[in-house]
């Protein structure tokens, strides 16, 4: 029974947004692509949403003050998305790949 109640905890809650962080993390460091390296910059996002969501519920007076945190880290997402893409259709376009490794010379 002690299964049911682990969503009123808020360790629970810090675990998994500490396990996404740290996937996250561990996929940017050894993604070697760059579509790869967008997939773990979001985990990376959702791991920090998720605790400010955990502190929101638990332990701030003010409950809308940890959904606005959270709507700001979506809007940042949303935008990192978009202009990453449009970076990885650039690269590729000029390289015809997307392997990190193969567009090491380039200049900027």
């Amino acid at each position: 029974m002690a299964l049911l109640n682990l969503y009123n905890c808020l360790n629970t809650y810090l675990v998994i947004g500490a396990m996404l962080f740290s996937f996250g993390i561990y996929g940017l460091v050894s993604r070697r692509t760059v579509i790869g390296m967008l997939i773990a910059s979001e985990l990376v996002l959702s791991g920090a949403s998720m605790n400010f969501m955990a502190f929101n519920r638990f332990l701030a007076p003010d409950p809308a003050i940890g959904q606005i945190f959270t709507l700001f880290i979506m809007a940042i997402a949303a935008a990192e998305a978009a202009i990453a893409v449009s970076i990885v259709i650039s690269v590729y376009r000029n390289y015809k790949t997307i392997d990190t490794e193969d567009i090491v010379d380039m200049h900027g």
